[in-house]
């Protein structure tokens, strides 16, 4: 007799929206904060953590369902930052119409703040942010105006 495989799908398709696949495991939850939903705007979530992938089980990753919305390219950079291995899903009609690798700019610009206080960006001036990457993994970003190097803790708490 032949073995039978179980599969199950864990979170059911969606009609139109943003499938974030092969996020970072245990991170499903801080790409929702960095994207801004909090849960109130409306959106149909689905958030699924530490799924096993592949044939190895113990390969884990994340995955986030977001109905009814598309993701910005700022949206796909700020995730870029802290997950730089997911992929973004445009689903329309039940289809992916578009798949794509995230991939972090060589520069950032207006979407962290420096943690210097005493960066051009922290005053009243009107200038917005800009950094270099300067490696990608780990990730450390260079201020254009101050040179301060951050690093992925540094970025998290302020993106």
């Amino acid at each position: 007799m032949k073995k039978m495989v179980e599969k199950e799908l864990r979170v059911r398709k969606i009609k139109q929206g943003t499938v974030i696949d092969h996020i970072s495991p245990g991170t499903a939850l801080r790409v929702l904060s960095i994207l801004g939903i909090m849960g109130k705007e409306g959106h149909i979530l689905s958030i699924a953590i530490n799924v096993p992938t592949g044939k190895n089980q113990s390969n884990r990753k994340d995955i986030v369902k977001i109905e009814n919305k598309e993701l910005e390219i700022t949206d796909i950079n700020k995730i870029a930052l802290i997950s730089p291995h997911a992929t973004i899903n445009i689903i329309r009609d039940y289809k992916v119409v578009s798949k794509e690798k995230v991939k972090l700019p060589s520069e950032l610009k207006d979407i962290i703040k420096c943690i210097n206080p005493n960066c051009i960006t922290n005053s009243r001036e009107p200038i917005k942010s800009h950094f270099t990457v300067e490696n990608k993994e780990p990730i450390l970003l260079r201020c254009n105006y101050c040179n301060i190097i951050m690093d992925l803790k540094d970025i998290l708490k302020n993106i």
